[in-house]
C-alpha cells in the first residue's frame, strides 16, 4: 500500500464528529481546547477520537475559520410583542452601532410558541450562518438549551439557569438596586401603602425588581404581602393587575410598576377608577422609555441604560468571536428619573 493510500485510510475530524454524534466545529473546538464545549459532548469526541485511532493532521499554517459578517439578534418573546414593547428595537439600535462600525449586520430571530420551539432557532444558530448570538428576553418556562451551539453567545440580562451558566458573558443592569431606590422614593415622600406590579417570575428582571421593593418595604417596617400583584411587563397586563388591586386594597396610595409599560395600564386604571395620580395615588416605572415623558401626568421612572445594554453586549461579543475570553458579567447602574406622577 502507497503512503498517499495509507493517508487516505486515516480517520480524519469529520471521521470523528460523525462517531461522536456532533458538528465538526464541535470536535474541532474539543480538539483545540475550547473552552464553550459541555463536558459530555467532550467525552463523546474524545472517546471518538481514541476509539478510530484519530492522529491530528496539523498543517503548517491553519487557515481562519470562515466568517459569515452577522450576529443573531434571539428575542424570546413572541413576535407581536417584539413590535409593541419598545425595550427590544432600543436594544437593537445599540446593537446595531457597534455593528455598523465594523461593517457587520443583525439577523433578528424569535424564538417561537411551539412545542418544539427550540429546535429551528438552535439549528439555525449551529447551522454556520452568523458568527455569534445576543439573547434577550430569556424566560425560565421555555429556556434555550445553548450549551449545545457552537458559537459565542452573550445575554441581554442574568441567565435564568444561573448554575448552569456561570460560564456564560451576560449584560445586565441593577434591576434590584433601581427597584429599592425607587420604592424608597415612594416611602421617604410619606406614602403609606406601597404596592408593586411584579414582572413575570421567571425572568431574572422580574425576579430582582421584586425582590428590591421587597428589600425597601422591609427596611421602612411596612412589608404587606396583599400589596404584590404580578404582569409580564405589557401595558395590558398593568391596566388589570391595578383593577385588581384596587379591589383588594382601595387605601393604595403608590404603585411601584416593574416596566413603564406596566405603568401605563396602572395610570389608565386609575384614571378609569377615578383616583388622581400623583394627588391619590403616586406611580413610579421602570425602564425610562420615551413614552414615559409622554404619559398624563408625565411618569417618573428608574432610568436603565437600554441602548448602551445593546452596545455593550454586542462589543462583548465581536471581542469573544475575535477569540478574547468572555468577561461573563457587566451590571450598567440605574438611576431613578423625577417627573410628575410621583
Amino acid at each position: 500500500m502507497s503512503a498517499a493510500e495509507s493517508s487516505d485510510l486515516r480517520p480524519t475530524l469529520a471521521d470523528v464528529a460523525r462517531a461522536a454524534g456532533v458538528s465538526t466545529a464541535t470536535a474541532s473546538r474539543v480538539l483545540n481546547g475550547f473552552p464553550r464545549v459541555s463536558p459530555e459532548r467532550r467525552k463523546q469526541v474524545e472517546s471518538a477520537m481514541l476509539a478510530l485511532g484519530y492522529a491530528r493532521q496539523r498543517a503548517a499554517r491553519a487557515a481562519p475559520p470562515p466568517q459569515t459578517g452577522s450576529i443573531a439578534l434571539v428575542v424570546c418573546e413572541e413576535a407581536l410583542r417584539l413590535f409593541t414593547d419598545p425595550y427590544f428595537p432600543r436594544i437593537a439600535a445599540g446593537a446595531d452601532r457597534e455593528l455598523s462600525a465594523v461593517g457587520m449586520q443583525l439577523v433578528l430571530l424569535t424564538v417561537p410558541s411551539t412545542e418544539n420551539y427550540q429546535g429551528p432557532v438552535l439549528r439555525y444558530l449551529d447551522g454556520g450562518h452568523v458568527d455569534g448570538a445576543l439573547v434577550v428576553g430569556m424566560h425560565g418556562r421555555r429556556p434555550l438549551d445553548l450549551d449545545w451551539v457552537d458559537i459565542p453567545v452573550v445575554f441581554g440580562g442574568r441567565p435564568v439557569r444561573q448554575a448552569e451558566s456561570g460560564r456564560l458573558s451576560y449584560v445586565d443592569v441593577d434591576n434590584q438596586g433601581g427597584a429599592r431606590l425607587a420604592t424608597r422614593h415612594l416611602l421617604d415622600a410619606g406614602r403609606r401603602t406601597v404596592a408593586t406590579i411584579a414582572g413575570p417570575q421567571d425572568m431574572t428582571a422580574g425576579v430582582d425588581r421584586l425582590n428590591g421593593y421587597r428589600q425597601a418595604m422591609v427596611g421602612g417596617g411596612r412589608h404587606d404581602l396583599g400589596l404584590v400583584v404580578f404582569g409580564d411587563f405589557g401595558q395590558a397586563s398593568g391596566e388589570h393587575a391595578t383593577a385588581r388591586l384596587l379591589d383588594r386594597r382601595p387605601d393604595v396610595d403608590a404603585i411601584f410598576a416593574a416596566s413603564d409599560m406596566m405603568a401605563v395600564g396602572a395610570l389608565r386604571a386609575l384614571r378609569r377608577a377615578g383616583r388622581d395620580v400623583p394627588g391619590d395615588v403616586a406611580v413610579i416605572g421602570f425602564d425610562d422609555l420615551p413614552i414615559s415623558r409622554r404619559t398624563d401626568p408625565p411618569l417618573t421612572t428608574v432610568r436603565q441604560p437600554v441602548e448602551e445594554m445593546g452596545a455593550r453586549m454586542t462589543s462583548e461579543l465581536l471581542a469573544m468571536i475575535a477569540g478574547a475570553a468572555p468577561r461573563q458579567r457587566t451590571v450598567l447602574d440605574t438611576r431613578l428619573v423625577l417627573r410628575d406622577s410621583a
